[in-house]
């Protein structure tokens, strides 16, 4: 249990670390992420990723969920074996989904947490939801409201691949988000 508590402490420490800059104001008062130092730092190539315009009413924005150029298609976390810690590889990923959501309040996500077949399916089922409740708790510490969010652990019962090898069960251990309509 001790263990738990130091790996949500660093992790909660590491995204806070990361949100340390006071942020850029537009003329309207929202916040603007500052990107003058290029997309390179953030592990994503912008000319393959288009911008959203995320408005209330569904237009410009919703579509960036579906297009495969946009950071947005891409759903799933994948972790490490017997491992609920989100790698620094997803970590645009999940900034860009937590501004999507921001920028669209009425839209709700739900995170699918995953496990291989090895294991228990109690285990299975705890370490699926511990899974879903980081990709969770990322989502939230970026400014994503608490009632847009849910979180279930599906275990290793809805598997992306079903050989019995190393490569599938990588796979396997995901965090799946989904938004309204998809689920």
């Amino acid at each position: 249990m001790k263990f738990h508590r130091l790996a949500l402490s660093l992790i909660a420490a590491s995204v806070l670390a990361a949100c340390s800059s006071a942020p850029n104001v537009d003329g309207q008062g929202a916040a603007v992420e500052d990107r003058s130092s290029g997309a390179a730092s953030s592990g994503v190539d912008s000319s393959r990723v288009t911008t959203v315009n995320a408005d209330g009413a569904g237009g410009a924005g919703i579509a960036a969920l579906k297009d495969p150029k946009n950071i947005l298609s891409k759903r799933s976390v994948l972790f490490d074996y017997d491992s609920y810690v989100i790698k620094d590889e997803y970590r645009a990923l999940i900034e860009a989904h937590a501004k999507f959501l921001v920028a669209n309040p009425k839209m709700k996500m739900l995170i699918q947490g995953n496990t291989d077949e090895r294991g228990s399916r109690e285990y299975n089922l705890a370490l699926g939801q511990k899974r879903a409740d980081a990709v969770k708790k990322a989502l939230g510490l970026l400014g994503v409201s608490e009632s847009q969010l849910e979180s279930v652990s599906l275990g290793e019962e809805k598997p992306s691949c079903g050989e019995a090898s190393e490569t599938c069960w990588a796979a396997n251990r995901r965090g799946d988000m989904l938004y309204s309509g998809e689920f």
